[in-house]
């Protein structure tokens, strides 16, 4: 029989080693104008980060949501928004 000491309620902790001591100092900062303690914005930025998928997530997601548009058409309305190319042998 296998007994697990912490169930999923439990809070999990993470530690973080050999932070600069610049980006330790940006935190400390970034805290402060939001009023709020390091841990709490870590807390919350890791919390933002866990929500959005993953870039492999999100480039399987938009591969399949595919707008009919094709390259060619992209790279016209996008010559045709900047307008002619200026001359290159000036």
């Amino acid at each position: 029989m296998h007994l697990c000491m912490y169930d999923d309620s439990v809070p999990k902790t993470i530690q973080i080693r050999d932070l600069d001591d610049d980006v330790y100092a940006a935190l400390v900062r970034r805290a402060a104008e939001a009023d709020i303690t390091v841990p709490e914005l870590l807390r919350r930025e890791a919390t933002r980060l866990a929500s959005r998928p993953s870039m492999a997530e999100w480039l399987e997601r938009t591969r399949r949501h595919s707008s009919g548009i094709t390259r060619a058409e992209v790279l016209a309305a996008l010559d045709e928004q900047r307008g002619p190319w200026p001359d290159a042998g000036d």
